[in-house]
């Protein structure tokens, strides 16, 4: 269901007068919406699910960086820019 729904654009104002409706959208049928204000992006409403997954995804992401940054401490900066640049690099050229 994550990413099943549609995404739509919805005033502030409209949203408040149909957040149950939305709300039920949202979780039934994984639809996202975002919320705006005199045509600015505000917020977003997604479902749950959606918004657990990002937060799994953000913990997984920052265990990981601290895991480098504990390993690498009493590495020479010269030697983990270089393996900066060849990742860098290499990742670039899978890319295209």
């Amino acid at each position: 269901m994550a990413g099943s729904g549609m995404r739509q654009s919805i005033g502030a104002v409209e949203a408040r007068r149909h957040l149950g409706e939305l709300l039920e959208r949202a979780y039934h049928l994984g639809e996202v919406f975002i919320v705006e204000r005199a045509g600015r992006q505000m917020a977003a409403l997604v479902p749950v699910e959606v918004y657990q997954q990002w937060q799994e995804q953000r913990q997984t992401f920052f265990a990981r960086i601290d895991r480098v940054q504990r390993r690498t401490r009493r590495a020479p900066a010269r030697e983990l820019k270089a393996d900066i640049a060849a990742a860098v690099k290499a990742s670039r050229r899978s890319a295209d």
